[in-house]
């Protein structure tokens, strides 16, 4: 008795830390009060530790290579040019983007999916002056729900999917199973978010200010190779016309030069389009597969060797021997192993071209560079500042079929082996060992490299789920659970599996609004399973409520990681997720608590 009293004291400070200190990391205070229930003796080291070797932390770190994969060859950046493409209404947009966004989330981990939407949404609000804050919280939204609909969509349905693996008696999900329930509640969701959440959600005007402020200008001329997606289309048609803080001045084509451009010029193949405008949008330019920079053709055309290239800005000193000369004369190349792709000079757009500039003190180059640039000229004196440009690593086009052939066959593999499975349920172990197999093949196939896939893993979500899955443990054996299962069964006054069900489902939903969902999952459901087996009812509907309770959060923006992802570029204050979120999550709920009964009948075993 004393040790499940000690077991839910430390589980219970850990949830009053997270609590009261908004910037404790999740994954400290989930290892330290694993520490705790271990130097106390309620668990075993080795107990402690099989939390990290769980099959579901090794699925969800491959997951994230594969996603990192998708991301680098430029497959998900793809999907979202032809998802907006010319849309022009805020309503148009979201309608364009619920589907999409629903189907991917159920088959990649929802976070990347949101992480690769809200540059393109951004994009697209700077070019129709349509405020973030009228979109990014319904993809965030959109995503959750989506990742409700399948085993693989989050990585709370696989920590659940592992835990009910290792209960005895308990089989596991398939691939879709979750969808059962998951599938009407997104329905009721992008109904909702369509007809209603949009009308209530903020329009902040000011956003739209901060997206068009002054950042340095550049002029910069890129080159249309035979490749380029764009080859055939007006300027209008490619999307090139009102880029956020870009501008299309002039097309050289062979011996004529159109200017100025006009929305129904025509894109060829070998057209030289000479923009002026911010670094930002000018690294965008270059995720167009087919479309790079005109200068320094021997690193641009090669995609292994545009992998070792990264785009530098730096600013000529007084003493640089560059000065007085012009960018084709200085022979930067030769001197410094890199090319000149823009110059920028005290706030004036340069009107000549690259070649021909002649260069002065404090001009800042935007450089083409390898890796050692930064390393080699960051103490010379012929520069006075030099510094790396964000998100400038170039895509992998000539991987992004490869990447999207890799992800189908994963998708495949998990269907095929839930349908061979006994029961549709797949061998937690089985999703792993596929998951890993799908992530060594993206870096085998050169989709992304070692170090790529190294940074991709988000290592606070592994840990504290690692830690979280320890906990579980100890409350399950010290007789923890037990004993809250019994207060639960005591409150509700009778054994009404339904009643019992709206108690599990809705103290996960409140755990996981204010702390991370799948720590949330991983503490619930030793206690799901003993509510279950005291009153006598079959543990699965029990176990299904708290995978949903803990994927469908909306009310707070720490609930789920995509609600804080999407509240700075969308400027939303608390009180708009409770005002957006709050009935969305109550409409969810509904749903989830008729369905459950109806797919997981809670009888007696």
């Amino acid at each position: 008795m004393f040790d499940a009293f000690l077991a839910l004291g430390i589980t219970t400070l850990v949830f009053l830390v997270l609590l009261w200190k908004r910037g404790a990391p999740a994954d400290l205070v989930f290892l330290g009060g694993l520490v705790g229930v271990t130097l106390c003796g309620i668990i075993s080291p080795r107990d402690a530790l099989l939390g990290f070797a769980n099959p579901a932390v090794v699925t969800i770190a491959s997951l994230y290579v594969v996603a990192a994969g998708l991301r680098q060859t430029g497959a998900l950046d793809l999907i979202g040019h032809k998802l907006l493409g010319n849309i022009r209404s805020e309503k148009g947009a979201l309608l364009r983007l619920t589907l999409p966004i629903v189907g991917l989330s159920a088959l990649i981990n929802n976070t990347p999916i949101v992480a690769m939407t809200v540059p393109t949404v951004i994009d697209w609000c700077r070019r129709t002056g349509v405020s973030p804050s009228r979109l990014l919280m319904p993809i965030s939204y959109l995503a959750i729900l989506g990742g409700a609909c399948s085993l693989i969509g989050t990585s709370t349905n696989l920590v659940v999917n592992a835990m009910m693996v290792d209960h005895q008696g308990i089989e596991g999900m398939h691939l879709f199973e979750i969808g059962y329930v998951g599938l009407p509640c997104a329905l009721v969701g992008i109904i909702y978010l369509l007809l209603v959440g949009q009308r209530r959600l903020p329009n902040r005007i000011d956003l739209l200010e901060s997206l068009g402020e002054y950042r340095r200008d550049y002029l910069v001329e890129m080159l249309v190779q035979e490749t380029c997606r764009l080859v055939g289309q007006t300027v209008e048609q490619a999307g090139l016309r009102n880029l956020p803080g870009l501008f299309l001045i002039e097309i050289n084509r062979q011996n004529e030069v159109i200017t100025p451009v006009t929305p129904r010029d025509r894109i060829e193949a070998g057209d030289r389009l000479v923009f002026t405008g911010v670094v930002s949008t000018i690294v965008d330019l270059e995720k167009i597969p087919g479309l790079v920079p005109a200068v320094d053709m021997a690193y641009e055309t090669d995609p292994v060797s545009r992998q070792r290239r990264h785009l530098t800005e730096a600013v000529l000193s007084n003493s640089s021997p560059l000065i007085g000369s012009t960018v084709k004369e200085a022979k930067f190349r030769q001197l410094y192993n890199a090319a000149v792709l823009a110059v920028h000079r005290n706030g004036v757009r340069m009107t000549n071209k690259v070649g021909s500039i002649q260069l002065e003190p404090g001009d800042t180059l935007l450089l083409q560079t390898g890796t050692e640039f930064i390393n080699n000229f960051r103490n010379s004196r012929d520069f006075y500042l030099i510094s790396s440009v964000d998100d400038d690593r170039p895509r992998r086009h000539d991987r992004v079929w490869v990447s999207l052939g890799l992800f189908a066959i994963l998708i495949t593999l998990l269907t095929i082996t839930s349908w061979m499975s006994h029961g549709g349920a797949i061998p937690a172990e089985m999703t792993a060992i596929i998951a890993v197999m799908a992530a060594v093949l993206m870096v085998v196939t050169r989709c992304l490299s070692m170090a790529q896939a190294r940074s991709s893993f988000e290592l606070q979500v592994l840990l504290t789920i690692g830690a979280a899955l320890g906990l579980g443990r100890a409350l399950e054996q010290s007789g923890a659970a037990e004993q809250v299962a019994d207060w639960i069964i005591n409150v509700a006054g009778d054994q009404n599996p339904l009643v019992l069900l709206m108690i599990i489902y809705f103290l996960t939903l409140i755990f996981t609004e204010m702390i991370t969902n799948t720590a949330v999952a991983a503490l619930m459901f030793p206690l799901a399973i003993a509510v279950a087996q005291e009153a006598g009812f079959v543990e699965r509907p029990f176990i299904m409520a708290i995978a949903l309770a803990a994927s469908c959060s909306f009310i707070t923006p720490i609930g789920y990681q995509t609600n804080l992802m999407v509240m700075g570029p969308g400027g939303y204050r608390p009180a708009d997720y409770l005002k957006i979120g709050l009935p969305l999550t109550f409409l969810v709920m509904v749903t989830a608590l008729i369905f459950i009964p109806i797919i997981w009948p809670p009888t007696y075993p």
